[in-house]
Order: C-alpha cells, then sequence, then structure tokens
C-alpha cells in the first residue's frame, strides 16, 4: 500500500465506492473529476497503454492486479485507439518517472489531458478478490483536491443507483460512424463490420495482403455485399452483445449468403446469435493475458489475451450448424467456433494479442488461407 504520509501529502486525492458499500480511498492522478461504471480486473503485467485503449473496456472501470503500473511511460504506438476508453483506473501504485526510450508522456499526464481519472494506493489484491467471489460490481470514482471530498454517506448513496452501462448498446457508441478505408497496393476487400475494433485487428488483416474497408455497425447487409468483399469481419467491443440489434441482424443474413465471415470476441457472440444461439454474462468476466485454451481436436492448450464479461450457452449451440472447438481450460466455457459447411469461424480470444502471447496469431492466417482455397486461389 502507500503509504499514509504519502497520501496526506498529495496534492490529488481519490475516493472508490462501489454499490455494496465497500470504501477505498487512495490517492488521485489523472483528471480531477467524478465517473462511474462497471469495475472490473485485468490480470496482465504489461501492456497497460493497450489496455487503456481498447475500446472493449468502454464503460468499466479498470484495477489492474499487477502492483507497479506506469514505469515505461505512454507511447502512441501503443494505442489500440485513439483516446483512453476506460472510464477510471485503479492502481496499487503508480510510478510518476518512466524510463522507456519510447516515453512520449506520463500516464499521470496523459490521464489527465484524456479526462480519466484514477486512484493509486489501492489494495488492488483485496479489490480483485472481492469482484470474484461477489462479480463485477458498479462504482464512483472520484479524483479532488486535497481536503475537497464530498461527503462520503452520500457518495455511498450514489453508488447505489449508478446505472448499469451494459445496458446501452456500448459498442455502437466507440465505433466508428463513417466508412473507413486501408487499402494496400494491390489485394481483395474484407469488410470490418466496427464493433470497437482494436487497431492491431486491422494490422493483422492488412499483413495477410487485403484491403480492409472499415465500416459501421449499423450497415445493412446490402451495403455490405454490394461492396463485393472476399470477407467479412466482426470485431471485437464492449458490452453485452444482445445490444447489437442490427448487426446480429445483418450477420444472419450474411450466413444465409454463404458469406465468408470471421468474428473475435464480441464478433464470436454475435456469430452465435445470428445462428439462433444464446450469451450470458460471466461472473466476474475474463481479461488478462494468461488466459488457457484447449483446442477440442487435438488437445493442445494455449495461452491467450482476452477481455470480455460475455460468452456464448453451449447448450444453445446444438441446432446451430456450429461445432465448439475452442474452450476454456478454467471454466470449460466456449472459446472458438466452426460452421459444419461454411467458412465462418469465430473465436472469444484475441488472436491478434497486443498485449499478450502471440500463441494463437495463426489463426488469421488459417482463415485467410482457407479462405484463398475456397475462392481458388494459392495459399
Amino acid at each position: 500500500m502507500v503509504s499514509k504520509e504519502r497520501i496526506r501529502e498529495a496534492d490529488k486525492e481519490a475516493i472508490l465506492v462501489l454499490e455494496d458499500g465497500t470504501v477505498v480511498q487512495g490517492v488521485g492522478f489523472g483528471a480531477f473529476t467524478k465517473t462511474y461504471g462497471e469495475v472490473v480486473f485485468n490480470t496482465g503485467m504489461v501492456g497497460y497503454t493497450e489496455a487503456l485503449t481498447d475500446p472493449s473496456y468502454h464503460g468499466q472501470i479498470l484495477v489492474q492486479t499487477y502492483p507497479l503500473i506506469g514505469n515505461y511511460g505512454v507511447s502512441r504506438s501503443h494505442f489500440e485507439s485513439d483516446s483512453p476508453k476506460v472510464r477510471g483506473y485503479i492502481i496499487h501504485e503508480l510510478c510518476r518517472e518512466p524510463s522507456h526510450w519510447s516515453t512520449e508522456m506520463t500516464l499521470d499526464e496523459w490521464l489527465e489531458r484524456s479526462g480519466i481519472p484514477g486512484i493509486e494506493g489501492v489494495d488492488t489484491r483485496m479489490l480483485t478478490k472481492k469482484l470474484r467471489v461477489k462479480g463485477t460490481l458498479l462504482g464512483v470514482l472520484i479524483v479532488r483536491e486535497r481536503g475537497n471530498l464530498p461527503d462520503l454517506e452520500e457518495l455511498k448513496r450514489e453508488a447505489k443507483t449508478v446505472p448499469d452501462p451494459n445496458k446501452r448498446a456500448l459498442a455502437y457508441e466507440v465505433a466508428t460512424s463513417q466508412v473507413k478505408n486501408f487499402n494496400l497496393k494491390e489485394g481483395k476487400d474484407v469488410i470490418l463490420v466496427d464493433c470497437g475494433v482494436k487497431s492491431s485487428i486491422i494490422t493483422n488483416i492488412l499483413a495477410r495482403g487485403y484491403n480492409v474497408i472499415q465500416v459501421p455497425p449499423k450497415t445493412s447487409a446490402a451495403k455490405i455485399l454490394g461492396l463485393e468483399p472476399e470477407a467479412v469481419v466482426l470485431s471485437n467491443g464492449p458490452g453485452d452483445p444482445k445490444m447489437c440489434t442490427e448487426v446480429i441482424e445483418t450477420t444472419a443474413t450474411l450466413v444465409q449468403e454463404g458469406t465468408p465471415l470471421l468474428g473475435i470476441c464480441l464478433g464470436s457472440q454475435i456469430v452465435g446469435l445470428s445462428l439462433d444461439g444464446d450469451t450470458y454474462k460471466l461472473k466476474f468476466g475474463h481479461r488478462g493475458h494468461n488466459h488457457p485454451c484447449i483446442d477440442v481436436k487435438t488437445g493442445r492448450c494455449y495461452i491467450t489475451s482476452q477481455n470480455h464479461g460475455y460468452v456464448l450457452d453451449a447448450n444453445t449451440l446444438e441446432t446451430s450448424e456450429l461445432t465448439i472447438n475452442m474452450i476454456n481450460a478454467n471454466d470449460k466455457t466456449i472459446e472458438g467456433i466452426e460452421h459444419n459447411s461454411l467458412l465462418i469461424r469465430a473465436v472469444q480470444f484475441h488472436p491478434e494479442s497486443s498485449p499478450g502471447p502471440l500463441d494463437t496469431n495463426f489463426y488469421f492466417d488459417q482463415f485467410f488461407r482457407e479462405l484463398r482455397q475456397r475462392r481458388g486461389r494459392p495459399s
């Protein structure tokens, strides 16, 4: 824990109040503001910049379980979107003097410029254990000048009335509103349906020799098919997949048309929902870079990067023509699906990683190799 002396001497104070009445006080950093959201934890040891800019964290206050954060500063080269997407940040100890050749600014400076509040000096082990036992909780986080925090009882009452962000279509709030083109000199087109895509997914598609046309999530199937894509990729994104009704309807039509599909994270859930499957919310989700997944066919285990709070219900896929080909080694939830006859593949984890191990990056290679084979081109 950060010492009591440091808390007393800090220019910024911060307080976190959860809906169950838990109160955590500490040193503030980032922006002077108040925020609210769903409090979740990430077990990654590196990659705080990537995590903070991952659109899948939209609507959430992120707890980092690794004890020292900010030691290599912030570099735009690690961004997964144009800005931080978290509502707030909770850590044990902040490094205020980072040391790395790529550092452009400190974490404190970056979050202050971005309007994101943070709190350090927190017993993140206690907080993580609470979230694992009770499940994700809603909460309020506030950063103020020293000696200027609001009434605690008022904050407790406010924490009990925090609206659940998952009741909104969070994916639509962080997705592009305009069509964007990422073109190579030559190559076929892949449509990317943006539900909150990480930039490294686009990079991985381009690296396989395909142009990317990034479209808003409400883009109709007719418009997508009119662009005559080689394939369609359904991206990751935040929140409850059932709120993405337009994307589900579009995907169902694309399936009927036999369009090759690749779903990643939220995109995997949307593929299942489009084929009459169902999803449910996990107790505390999978967020980190150390999640083991088993290939059902080979029995091989892969360590994966993950960030999701919802998952497909295996019991609802029996009549969907989808086969489960990957499962989570810890809780046996679905991690990968494939269609029995069509080129439809989807994974719950993040094969692009960024950050995390690159064990499953070959999934991009597999999909695009099979796509070329089905199109009658050399693999």
